[in-house]
């Protein structure tokens, strides 16, 4: 903050975050500390590079006044981000009711007598502002489906279910082979033993037509 007779100037640095081809702009705030109209005329060392609005007033007396430094879109750097140019802030004792209309540039003539106060402003160029990076997407854990995971996790009931009827039908059939390995084996039993009894049969006829 600057802090004149007439006027603080807040800030007494132009700070602009520089970015190629992209209008940047920057706020002066203009106080007066008098009980008088205040007439104010802003200047540059670099006026096509600069829009200053409004670039002259008048600040009523205890009031506040905004001024908006605008940059033009640059199509080139500066090296290091360094700038040279700077901005001056005049101000006089304005008449009473004066308005915006009435200030002109011999009221900022010194050669004239009049009692110019001046405030010299910096520019300043700051990097860019960081952009946030995006936020990467979770891989999946190796050996598992994404979309199997959200199938499982949006329909857990479904699954249970599926898993109890596989569960069922395994059983079902082990039980059926099961019993089809056990009726095989009672009809190899009865096979044999009907065998056995047609050979003793054969015997004991054999044995009396012999005898």
């Amino acid at each position: 903050m600057s802090t004149g007779e007439l006027l603080n100037v807040e800030p007494v640095e132009l700070k602009f975050p520089f970015e190629l081809k992209k209008q940047i702009s920057c706020s002066i705030q203009l106080s007066n500390k008098t009980e008088n109209h205040v007439a104010f005329k802003v200047k540059t060392t670099n006026p096509k590079k600069y829009c200053v609005r409004p670039n002259s007033g008048v600040v009523l007396p205890r009031s506040t006044c905004d001024v908006t430094v605008t940059m033009q879109s640059q199509k080139e750097a500066p090296v290091d981000l360094q700038c040279k140019d700077k901005f001056l802030l005049q101000s006089v004792v304005a008449g009473p009711g004066a308005t915006a209309k009435d200030v002109t540039p011999e009221m900022f003539s010194k050669e004239a007598g009049h009692a110019v106060e001046e405030c010299k402003l910096r520019v300043i160029y700051l990097p860019p502002p960081q952009r946030p990076s995006p936020v990467p997407e979770e891989e999946p854990e190796e050996g598992s489906s994404p979309k199997a995971t959200i199938s499982n996790n949006g329909n857990s009931s479904s699954g249970s279910e599926m898993k109890s009827l596989i569960s069922k039908l395994t059983d079902e059939k082990d039980a059926a082979i099961k019993q089809s390995n056990r009726i095989r084996q009672e009809m190899e039993l009865l096979r044999r033993g009907g065998n056995k009894t047609q050979a003793a049969g054969f015997s004991f006829i054999f044995v009396i037509v012999v005898g």
